[in-house]
């Protein structure tokens, strides 16, 4: 019902219902489509890995893991993996240990009468 009330509501103010707003988004896109390729709906059992490969309607799908040079193996990268982390850890470490907001967790503070030496009892 509602429907109909607004394409009759639109047809009376000069649109022409649900056909002129296609016929003018149309254009809009210049005729090249959605932004990636058609939406294909499966029709038999997709492959055992086909979540492993990233294909949005280029000619050439991508696989999701990227692979690394093979000349890098296991041991190199787990080289390079600890020598990050050592590092940030001396940074961290260094931050800590040049801490002196930690020595000094407050501003000292200045009394008047010599900085209160003999209401404090130390010797004038």
């Amino acid at each position: 019902m509602a429907g109909r009330l607004s394409n009759a509501a639109s047809r009376l103010l000069g649109g022409g219902g649900v056909s002129r707003s296609v016929a003018f988004s149309l254009p809009t896109r210049s005729g090249m489509g959605l932004p990636v390729g058609k939406h294909i709906v499966p029709d038999k059992p997709l492959p055992e890995q086909d979540e492993l490969v990233w294909d949005n309607g280029t000619p050439f799908p991508e696989p999701c893991i990227d692979r690394l040079v093979p000349s890098i193996g296991k041991y190199e990268s787990l080289a390079w993996l600890c020598g990050g982390l050592g590092f940030f850890a001396s940074i961290g470490l260094l931050a800590v240990w040049n801490d002196k907001a930690s020595k000094i967790p407050f501003a000292p503070k200045i009394y008047p009468y010599d900085n209160l030496r003999l209401e404090l009892a130390e010797e004038p």
